[in-house]
């Protein structure tokens, strides 16, 4: 099977023979539902361009690329319709020229096309004029498919001035739409976040988003019938390539890759690109998360005091969801947008949403990338959580403190400036990432108190106390008059008791003892 990894071209996906999960039933329902505008968020490498791409392909009327896909049985009169598909992808918006020659070669191509002479220097005008003429010249309204709105201001949102001009000179252009409605067939927008505050919308008001409307969740990603009717095949070849039985495979499948929820009740969706690359290679990676992370949300994360011990359950109503108005106070709507949180669950009642990360793959992977910022060696992060892992499983807890004592004494600290902070930022996304493997608890209440740290392992418990600024001793001492461990006098696993002293003057580790019964 070819797998069209990278591949955003319909037409060369459908010519070339590679696997394509059909969407299109949902293409032609958009097309000849209520409204004409439309918008989608959804993050990034998820099939954005390609259903850009099927659009484009299915209004220009190219019928043949569609034999025996479900539009090919709706649609009747398959009408070629004049389209004007604009990318900004592909470019690093650092000054206003950028932008500038972006919009000019878009305009100057089709410009071209539809015999479109203008010398005028505004973009808006000159799109104005290109909408016009593409509908005199075919006698059909025009088809607008505008793919990464928002790149160049996402790119700038560390910069508020150049950011404010981008955002006027779009806004400018995308209101065009609206004042040439009656040559306009059909619109479509999308993106990875939806910018509210920016107003980059105000002229095209009438734009109905979609993004969180349960008819069109798995318009890009894959769903479980899609997983079961076009991979199955891959499924096996993939559970035989990893000793896997085809059920074990699913479900590891399902706890990497799955779980994007883009609204209340809706089915889980697949990251296409990290399941796509795992059957290519017949190896289970974290493939999307390795193909970067946004500078963005690396920028925003820098400047934020978010809180990220809650990461794993924030709540949300559909208001914060759907808009990045107050990105450096609140973060989380950036994270939802971008793929990093998802919906884990919805009070009717209260109209909250809980948050949580979608899968392994993005837990891992973005815990990871946060702690990495802690580091002054840069990747250091998941090879300390595995040898952490390591020591923890095979009963080495001075091991395992002497790296966490060597982690903390090389910190720079750069997402926070609060030492105590800081610290416990740093020990709740190790203990969520060793999590993973390990039972890990914290502030666990006890008859007399509560741990500050609780692993448990096959063969192993661990008790750990922390104390800032006061002593190790101190802090071991608070396990044994506490009776901490009294839950387990029974238990035959072997138990440490690990009393930590944390110094916010020399922001580290500074002292640990080990007791063990």
């Amino acid at each position: 099977m070819l797998y069209p990894i990278g591949i955003q071209d319909f037409e060369n996906i459908r010519r070339d023979g590679y696997v394509y999960v059909d969407k299109t039933e949902l293409v032609y329902n958009l097309s000849h539902g209520s409204g004409k505008y439309f918008f989608l968020s959804r993050p990034r490498r998820f099939g954005k361009s390609l259903l850009v791409s099927t659009m484009e392909a299915y209004f220009s009327g190219k019928k043949e690329l569609f034999d025996g896909l479900a539009i090919a049985e709706l649609e009747k009169e398959w009408n070629q319709y004049p389209v004007l598909r604009l990318d900004f992808s592909g470019a690093n918006y650092n000054s206003e020229q950028v932008l500038e020659s972006k919009l000019s070669s878009f305009l100057k191509f089709y410009e071209q096309i539809y015999s479109c002479v203008s010398s005028e220097p505004v973009a808006s005008v000159r799109f104005d004029a290109l909408i016009q003429a593409a509908y005199a010249k075919t006698g059909k309204p025009v088809v607008i498919l505008i793919d990464e709105y928002d790149k160049p201001i996402v790119d700038n949102l560390g910069d508020d001035a150049l950011s404010d001009t981008f955002r006027k000179q779009l806004q400018g252009f995308y209101s065009v739409m609206k004042a040439k409605d009656a040559c306009i067939k059909f619109g479509f927008l999308t993106g990875v976040t939806k910018i509210g505050k920016l107003s980059i919308f105000s002229g095209l008001n009438n734009l109905k988003d979609i993004s969180m409307d349960a008819r069109y969740t798995d318009i890009c990603g894959i769903s479980e019938r899609d997983l079961k009717k076009y991979f199955s095949e891959s499924v096996t070849e993939l559970s035989e390539a990893n000793d896997f039985s085809v059920e074990e495979c699913y479900g590891q499948l399902a706890r990497m890759y799955d779980g994007y929820h883009f609204c209340e009740d809706a089915e889980g969706v697949y990251n296409p690109f990290s399941l796509l690359n795992t059957f290519d290679a017949l190896k289970f990676k974290e493939y999307w998360i390795e193909t970067g992370t946004p500078s963005f949300l690396v920028e925003v994360m820098k400047r934020t005091d978010y809180d990220v011990t809650g990461l794993s359950s924030e709540a949300a109503d559909s208001t914060l969801l759907t808009s990045i108005d107050t990105v450096y106070y609140n973060p989380v709507p950036l994270l939802y947008q971008s793929g990093y949180l998802t919906i884990k669950d919805y009070n009717k009642a209260t109209g909250i949403y809980t948050l949580g990360f979608p899968n392994l793959e993005v837990k891992h992977g973005f815990l990871t990338f946060l702690l990495n910022y802690y580091s002054t060696a840069r990747g250091s992060g998941n090879l300390l959580i595995r040898q952490m892992n390591n020591d923890l499983l095979t009963g080495k807890p001075a091991d395992f403190m002497k790296r966490m004592e060597a982690f903390f004494a090389r910190q720079n600290y750069q997402i926070q400036g609060n030492a105590e902070k800081d610290f416990q930022y740093a020990m709740s996304i190790i203990l969520q990432l060793l999590s993973d493997s390990l039972s890990v608890s914290t502030e666990r209440t006890t008859s007399d108190g509560r741990i500050d740290i609780q692993v448990e392992t096959p063969r192993f418990i661990y008790l750990i106390e922390i104390k800032i600024n006061d002593s190790a001793e101190a802090a071991l001492q608070q396990i044994k008059d506490k009776a901490y461990a009294r839950r387990f006098a029974d238990d035959k696993r072997q138990l440490f008791k690990i009393g930590v002293r944390f110094s916010t003057e020399s922001r580290c580790v500074d002292s640990w003892k080990i007791a063990e019964e």
